[in-house]
């Protein structure tokens, strides 16, 4: 008889997704009256960190941020809105995909201003990472995502093997 792994749990898409809003405020911005970035990417960590609890459903820690580029201002008295979704999931890893937008409370004009791809770990009680059950998308942009996700983390691991090889 053959030993055979156990069968890994999966977890649609939608069981993680979380959505949160943030009011900016004049302490949140700079003397230009734009959000600061680090407080904009505070408001992705948590995003993304629920998402990736949800998901897991164990503690989970940031392990990487990928690029974020700022598209447009985020000023004081907008709405910004952040909107968190698995990605894809690896053995102990997953993409946590963060789409932010502002919303000018007056006028009600949105704007998308952001997109941020995060990648968390889920660990035990001692810090070790645990493995976790995989993503089901189950819409078409959540298979787009995710086809996206896995070609992103191709890359992520080319490029922790070529920093390994030049730090030889």
């Amino acid at each position: 008889m053959t030993d055979s792994l156990p069968a890994r749990l999966s977890r649609p898409v939608s069981a993680s997704q979380h959505v949160t809003s943030e009011l900016i405020m004049p302490h949140d911005a700079n003397i230009l009256g734009h959000a600061f970035g680090g407080a904009i990417m505070a408001m992705v960590d948590k995003a993304a960190a629920v998402s990736a609890f949800r998901h897991a459903r164990t503690a989970c820690v940031t392990a990487s941020i990928d690029r974020v580029d700022f598209r447009e201002p985020i000023h004081v008295g907008d709405l910004v809105t952040c909107q968190a979704s698995v990605n894809f999931v690896g053995t102990t890893s997953m993409e946590i995909g963060v789409r932010v937008e502002a919303e000018d409370l007056i006028t009600g004009a949105r704007r998308h201003t952001n997109t941020c791809y995060l990648t968390f770990v889920a660990i035990d009680r001692n810090g070790r990472p645990v493995p976790i059950a995989l993503v089901q998308p189950e819409a078409d942009d959540q298979f787009r995502r995710y086809d996206a996700a896995q070609a992103r983390r191709r890359r992520r691991l080319e490029e922790r093997q070529d920093e390994a090889r030049a730090d030889r």
